[in-house]
């Protein structure tokens, strides 16, 4: 057990690093602007979304996923807020180039990290948050604070101190509709399934689909704790052939939405079915996952750095699917 004196040794070293790197600090605190690439594009006459770069959650200084927005003749409404709240500025700015719209409400597809961080942006304007029911899980988990933590360092200075956790104004427990300036929003619930608690908006007459995590578009997917049962049997009943576009939480738009789906939905059906097996079989996890072929899915950004952990929270998760049986 350390002494007290080694405590005192520690602590003062602690303060003695916080001081030297307090000029950084503030410097960087000071260009907390994102600088990375944004492009607002159009997707049907009142739909437009931004598109983040394939990769893992720390990469293009958090730009990693989608975030939408419906312009309408009596406001904005923006699905999903982006991973920073410099993000959230950027991608303001690119929409001011095309509307003067207030925004109105902002969406919340899900409560995961890329998603939310930006929220506080909309929320300073007056905007309604909407997320559905579920999020309160995530939001009130230890995990949700650690993880913001753990942004404010790998993520610094686009997440700081001054970045905060939002609740919902309004939450989503089944299918309801809104109209706003003569446009009409489905918000379709889905319950857990990618995380928590998970949604997908259909914007009519446009006919577009923002479905949010639901699918991962040119990327392996993050499974994390999902109920990927769930999960692939709402991708498996999932047929919208009249869209015109869908706008998944990560990659580019489709026009052809069932194509779209199949690369998550093979995924989680190749994950599911290797370590259901596995299970069955009483094989252990690294014996599982060193035999199976993996090699469809080798190549696509996010790989390396999810592919192993998704497959092990699948094989616990089939564990206790088996056990509940």
């Amino acid at each position: 057990m350390p002494s007290f004196f080694n405590i005192k040794i520690l602590f003062r070293s602690i303060a003695l690093v916080g001081f030297v790197l307090a000029p950084y600090t503030a410097n960087a605190a000071s260009n907390s602007h994102a600088t990375v690439d944004m492009t607002l594009k159009k997707v049907s006459e009142h739909v437009y979304y931004v598109q983040g770069e394939a990769g893992v959650a720390t990469d293009n200084q958090g730009f990693i996923s989608n975030a939408s927005a419906v312009i309408t003749d009596d406001g904005i409404v923006i699905v999903d807020s982006l991973g920073t709240p410099a993000l959230a500025e950027l991608f303001l700015q690119k929409l001011r180039k095309v509307s003067s719209q207030p925004i109105v409400k902002v969406i919340v597809t899900h409560y995961h990290a890329d998603h939310i961080y930006g929220l506080q942006v909309f929320k300073k304007s007056g905007a309604q948050i909407i997320a559905p029911a579920g999020y309160l899980d995530y939001l009130d988990s230890p995990s949700a604070a650690n993880r913001l933590e753990e942004r404010r360092v790998s993520l610094y200075p686009w997440v700081n101190e001054s970045t905060r956790l939002l609740k919902a104004d309004k939450v989503i427990e089944s299918n309801e509709s809104f109209t706003l300036g003569g446009i009409q929003f489905d918000l379709n619930y889905l319950g857990t399934a990618h995380s928590d608690g998970d949604l997908s908006v259909l914007v009519k007459p446009d006919q577009v689909l923002i479905s949010g995590d639901l699918i991962f578009e040119g990327r392996v997917p993050f499974t994390g704790s999902a109920d990927t049962a769930h999960w692939l049997a709402l991708l498996n009943n999932l047929k919208h052939t009249k869209l015109t576009a869908l706008i998944p939480g990560h990659g580019a738009a489709a026009q052809k939405p069932d194509k779209a789906i199949e690369l998550t939905r093979r995924y989680l059906h190749k994950i599911r079915s290797v370590m259901k097996n596995a299970v069955e079989e009483l094989m252990s996890f690294d014996e599982a996952f060193s035999a199976a072929d993996w090699s469809e899915f080798s190549e696509l950004p996010a790989y390396k750095a999810a592919h192993r952990k998704n497959a092990y929270g699948v094989f616990l998760s089939m564990e206790q699917e088996l056990l509940n049986q």
